[in-house]
């Protein structure tokens, strides 16, 4: 088999970056224009030269046409608003006790290196008046989620906005991460997990209504 040892591209970037000429498909309800997944193209070409690939090979002809579909769907929380969901799925409801939708699946994109991290999210109201479609809470949750995140901003938007909404008694998110930019690159702890809160109203008021959020969510005895 005949390594491939590309030229270095630093001495001639401006022309690696016209990706080679593929047949595009039609965009995908989640792809916003032509012109921003042809952008997305050119940077992912560039970026293959700028880590001494050959964009034209034949396993990476494809690849800036792939990774342009997927960023633009990995991102497509930015082009949704949660109140389109969220109005159409409130319903008046005499119920005051805690609501827990527990263990929704979450994917995320770190914003400082564009590496993917994902985990748990464990979310609980206390309704005074309103109640919420329970699906509607995991689509909150990766509304939020599809776009470029901290886990923390991430927690808060996630309660911020059931609190706007719903007007609740009581809101409280925890998130369970793990982070590839913590386990592929830099420190490298694979089984590091990290854990963000945040709680509102008689969440944070009420010590018996927090510690039976954190009881039902498993947390009772890993505090710290």
């Amino acid at each position: 088999m005949t390594e491939h040892r590309p030229t270095d591209p630093a001495s001639d970037l401006s022309n690696e970056t016209t990706p080679p000429s593929i047949e595009l498909p039609p965009l995908e309800p989640y792809e916003t224009s032509e012109q921003n997944r042809e952008a997305l193209m050119r940077a992912v070409t560039a970026l293959l030269s700028g880590i001494q690939e050959d964009p034209s090979r034949e396993g990476l002809v494809k690849t800036p046409l792939r990774v342009a579909k997927s960023m633009m769907y990995l991102t497509k929380g930015y082009r949704e608003d949660p109140a389109d969901v969220i109005n159409g799925a409130l319903f008046e409801e005499d119920c005051e006790e805690m609501v827990l939708v527990k263990d929704v699946d979450f994917f995320s994109l770190c914003e400082h290196h564009l590496l993917p991290f994902f985990g748990k999210a464990h979310v609980a109201y206390i309704p005074h008046k309103k109640i919420l479609g329970l699906s509607k809470v995991a689509r909150i949750v990766e509304i939020f989620a599809r776009r470029l995140q901290v886990q923390e901003r991430l927690t808060q938007q996630i309660a911020k906005t059931l609190e706007e909404h719903l007007q609740p008694r009581g809101v409280a998110v925890v998130l369970e991460g793990q982070h590839l930019c913590m386990q592929m690159r830099g420190v490298e702890r694979q089984n590091s997990v990290a854990v963000t809160s945040s709680i509102l109203g008689l969440f944070r008021t009420s010590a018996d209504t927090r510690a039976e959020f954190m009881t039902l969510i498993g947390h009772s005895n890993r505090r710290g």
